[in-house]
C-alpha cells in the first residue's frame, strides 16, 4: 500500500532527503499515524508532501526497512526515488476526483496517510500543462 508522508520543508525537505540518501522517518506522535508507520513494509511506495510551506506533493520515496519493535517509536528508514519536475499543489490534489473521500482530507492533520494505487499513480503522473 502506498503512503503519503507529510513534512515541513523548513524542518526536513525532499532536498534534504536526497542529500542524505536515506532517513529514519520519526517524530510522529499521533496514534493513527504511528499505526500506519508500524504497518509499513520494505519496498512500499511513498509520496513526500511539503506541508505548511508549499503545500504540495514534491517527490517519491520508498521504504528501505521497518523496525516496529518499539510501537511508540517505530524505525522506518526511507530512501528518495524521484523528485517531481512539477510539484502537485494542494488545490490540484483536492480537486482531483481520485481524492474524493480521501482520508487525507478527512483527517488533514494526519502526517502519515495511506493512499490508493490510483491516488499514487495520479500524484506521480506528470502535471498537465
Amino acid at each position: 500500500m502506498p503512503f503519503l508522508l507529510k513534512t515541513e520543508p523548513n524542518k526536513y525537505s525532499y532536498d534534504d532527503l536526497e542529500r542524505d540518501g536515506e532517513t529514519v522517518w520519526d517524530g510522529i506522535a499521533n496514534n493513527q499515524a504511528l499505526l500506519y508507520l508500524r504497518g509499513m513494509k520494505k519496498g512500499e511506495k511513498l509520496v513526500i508532501y511539503h506541508s505548511n510551506i508549499g503545500k504540495a506533493a514534491v517527490g517519491t520515496a520508498k521504504v528501505a526497512s521497518v523496525d516496529a519493535s518499539d510501537p511508540k517509536n517505530p524505525k522506518v528508514v526511507i530512501k528518495p526515488v524521484k523528485k517531481f519536475k512539477v510539484a502537485k499543489e494542494l488545490a490540484e490534489i483536492r480537486a482531483a476526483s481520485v481524492f474524493t473521500d480521501s482520508i487525507m482530507f478527512r483527517q488533514f492533520r494526519l502526517s502519515v496517510v495511506p493512499i490508493t494505487e490510483d491516488q499514487y499513480d495520479w500524484l506521480v503522473s506528470p502535471a498537465k500543462g
